[in-house]
């Protein structure tokens, strides 16, 4: 049984408005020049009336933290099922990391798409977008991997063992996540030759797709 702390991911002005009344008195001299000046307010320094207006200078909707299609959303899926491991609650963590690699996912395909339509047309936005399909893939191969770790810990190794050999097949054995993956193939009795040996040469690495 795997333990909580070992499938944990490591995964985040009031002011006050002061207004001054002017006192006004009525006098001789008031009553014999009925059109006097009336006297000034004076706006404190920390008064928000002398602050320019804070309006934020991003205002597209996908990437505020609140839109799901983006990885800032995917992150806050995975931060949230952190919290429901540290707690025990297998089934909510289950459910976010599930629904994180499905936007890390389309969010890899959807980049991927975009550098291929731009290669050859404008190289800065094709090589963009492929450094995001990147991220976002290796953002779904870790949510995956917790997956499969929360799988172990609901004793359904069933259900780890097919998310493992994604991760493999999607990072390469000689990478540090497929090594993990593979390492847990190990331990759940699905591989039996250990990787990577002592004797093995160091395998040449390749980026993720």
């Amino acid at each position: 049984m795997i333990s909580v702390r070992f499938i944990t991911s490591n995964i985040l002005v009031l002011g006050i408005t002061l207004v001054g009344s002017p006192f006004i008195g009525t006098s001789s001299r008031t009553l014999a020049n009925p059109v006097a000046k009336p006297n000034p307010v004076v706006t404190p320094a920390n008064s928000p009336q002398s602050q320019p207006s804070q309006v934020p200078t991003d205002l597209r909707p996908l990437t505020l933290n609140t839109s799901l299609l983006s990885l800032q959303g995917g992150r806050r899926l995975i931060n949230e099922a952190g919290t429901a491991v540290s707690a025990q609650n297998y089934d909510l963590a289950a459910k976010r990391l599930q629904d994180a690699r499905q936007v890390f996912n389309q969010l890899s395909n959807f980049y991927q798409d975009l550098a291929s339509s731009f290669a050859g047309v404008d190289n800065r936005v094709a090589n963009e977008h492929r450094q995001k399909a990147l991220d976002s893939a290796q953002l779904r191969d870790q949510a995956t991997y917790q997956l499969a770790l929360v799988h172990r810990a609901q004793n359904q190794p069933e259900l780890a063992v097919p998310l493992l050999i994604q991760i493999i097949r999607s990072q390469q054995p000689g990478r540090e996540l497929g090594q993990k993956a593979y390492q847990q193939l190990l331990e759940l009795g699905f591989a039996d030759t250990p990787y990577p040996r002592n004797d093995a040469p160091t395998p040449a690495v390749t980026p993720s797709k």
